[in-house]
Order: structure tokens, then sequence, then C-alpha cells
């Protein structure tokens, strides 16, 4: 059997399949695809930042005489008060100063009191010209000398109440006890960490932003009244934890540093957050989200979007309703819905949304 014969014969056969299904040709099935017509609007884009809390008032605890630690009244990671006793020194040595030197007082002003009579009675003989002022000037320096011994001896007092109250160490702010290095028994001298107390009513959460963010905030030529206002007009921000759990509170921006890092080209910030129930600790790690406001941008739908290796493709509707790819450039504002176009659209333009993907060149798409 030659070719042409071959031909023929699969055109027959073709022509019975045809004639056996009743001869119909097969239809091209047009599909509908979800469209937008471009236009721009304002977005709320959350810019994240990685951060880490710390008290408002981290306060290091040290003694301030040296001694031997009688008593830890607190333990790690207790809540205390401002005023509460946290750590006891032998009290010993400081009592026995404060005892000597209630009993010099004592003297001093006994001596001061003897003094004086003898000053009065000089002074009542010398007015009645029995004894001369020689006698009368010298009576009155030993009163002056006895005055000013018993001012140092309630100075010593003083002091000696001053250094027995250090052995009693109290919070200076409320908070939480952090880790506690020392143990009842140890000798502790005035360059030793008893804890850190962890002021935590208030948590600061610091972090750094690009120049561009704070643009407002730090000219060099804004007066610092103008300063407070700029930082009072910024939005409120979110932490958020490492495990993705949503912090209760708002925060609010409270401190831009004023130099830019030569390093990273960032500006150090700190967002404060109330801390009511003392649910954040220092030390903790998460995310500071902050919500930056783009007026008229021309935003998208993720979905529109199609990727093809390193380019991003739109299809865009033409007026004779067939499909043209085009490319753009994305941002991603971060609400996993959406994209901010930077270029390849303009306001108008109609494109395909959903089912973007099965859209190719050409096709004409039905709406």
């Amino acid at each position: 059997m030659n070719q042409k014969t071959i031909k023929w014969s699969i055109m027959l056969a073709t022509a019975f399949v045809f004639a056996a299904c009743g001869g119909e040709q097969p239809k091209i099935v047009e599909t509908s695809f979800e469209t937008i017509v471009v236009k721009k609007q304002d977005l709320t884009i959350p810019v994240k930042f990685s951060s880490r809390l710390k008290g408002k008032t981290d306060v290091t605890v040290m003694p301030q005489i040296s001694g031997q630690l009688m008593q830890i009244c607190v333990t790690e990671g207790q809540q205390v008060q401002k005023g509460q006793t946290l750590f006891i020194i032998d009290q010993r040595t400081a009592k026995a100063q404060l005892a000597t030197a209630e009993a010099n007082l004592q003297s001093a002003q006994a001596a001061e009191n003897s003094a004086k009579l003898n000053y009065e009675s000089k002074k009542n003989l010398f007015d009645r010209k029995i004894i001369s002022r020689y006698m009368l000037d010298n009576a009155f320096n030993d009163y002056t000398q006895a005055q000013a011994t018993t001012a140092q001896a309630r100075a010593s007092v003083f002091t000696a109440k001053v250094e027995l109250g250090f052995c009693t160490i109290t919070a200076s702010v409320s908070g939480v006890i952090g880790e506690i290095p020392v143990r009842v028994g140890d000798q502790v001298s005035t360059n030793t960490q008893l804890t850190i107390l962890s002021g935590n009513t208030t948590m600061d959460a610091e972090f750094s932003v690009t120049e561009s963010i704070v643009e407002m905030v730090v000219q060099d030529s804004m007066k610092s009244e103008e300063f407070d206002k700029e930082m009072a007009k910024m939005p409120e921000v979110t932490f958020v934890m490492k495990g993705g759990t949503e912090y209760k509170h708002k925060g609010r921006i409270t401190s831009i540093t004023g130099v830019v890092d030569n390093a990273t080209g960032s500006l150090g910030v700190k967002a404060t957050f109330p801390n009511p129930d003392g649910a954040l600790k220092s030390g903790i790690q998460g995310t500071i989200v902050l919500p930056i406001e783009e007026k008229d941008v021309i935003v998208i739908p993720q979905t529109a979007v199609v990727r093809l290796q390193d380019k991003q493709l739109v299809y865009k509707v033409k007026a004779d309703s067939t499909a043209t790819a085009v490319t753009v450039t994305t941002a991603n504002p971060g609400n996993g819905q959406d994209f901010v176009v930077t270029s390849g659209l303009k306001v108008g333009d109609k494109i395909v949304t959903t089912g973007a993907n099965n859209v190719h060149e050409g096709q004409r798409v039905l709406f």
C-alpha cells in the first residue's frame, strides 16, 4: 500500500467516525473571568520591625555597704512593690556604730549644757563688773566649741542611721525580680550585683527604623515643641509575640534618636506599652507592627498577579475583550490579600483577577 492510499484510508476512517457521532464538529468553550477596573485608593500598610522589650525603669540592685548577706526576702520572678524589703545585710556592726554615735551625742549635749550654764554665769558676773571681758570671752568660746561638738555628734548619729539603713535593701520601683546570683551567707560589697528589678508597669519595645519612615519628626530644623507634636501624631503600634500572639494593649512611639547610625542607616526608636497585668517581661523578643498610611496608590488583589520566573505579569483586558500580559512591579503591604502596584498599570485599566493563571495571550475574556 502506497502513501497516497494510506492518506485516503485515514481520511475515510475519520469521516466514518464523524458520521457515527452525528457529524458534529467540536466547539471552543469560552471561560468567564473576574475582572476589575484599576483605581487608586488609600491603604494602611503594616510595617514590621524586630524588637526587644525592656522595663521602663529596670534597676540593677547593688548594696551600698559591704557585709555578710543575712537574708533574701524575695524570689526570682516575684512581683514586688516600691519600698518592699529585698535583702538584709548583717546589721550588727552598723547597730554598734549607731549606739556609739548616740552615746557621743548625749555626752556632747551634756558638755554643751554645762558650757552654756558657765557662759550665762560669767555673763551675769561681767554685767555686774565682777569679772573681766577676757573671762567672758573664754566662756563664750567654750560654749561655741561645745555647740560644734554637739553638731558633729548629731551628724555622726545621722551617718550611723544611714549606714544601718543601707543594711536593709528595698525596692526603688515596683516591678519583677530577675535572677538572684547570690546566696545567704555570701560576703557582698558595693560591686556585687544582687539582682535586676524590672519596673514593668510600663514596658519599652526597642527597635530600629529607616530614616525615611520618620523623616517628618527628625528634621534638623524642627524645634522641640514641634517634635513633640509630630510624635503625638504618629499612629499607635502593636506588639506581636514570637508565637504570633498579639498583645492586647496598643503602644505609642515615645522616643526617636536624633542621629542616624552610619553602619545601618537607621534610627533607634522606643515604643511604650502599658503593662497593668505584668504579662510583658524584660528581654522578650517580638515584632512591632507600625501602620503606615499610603495615600492614592494602585491596589490589586494578589490573585491577579501571575509569576513567571523573575517577572510578575498581570493580564489587561483590551478594548476588543482580549487579554494581553503586562509586566508590573509590586510591593507587598503585608495583609495577605493585596499588592501595591508601583509600575505597569494606570488608573482605568481593566485586569483579570480570579483565574488569571488560566489566561493566555490574546484569549477573549468574558466577564
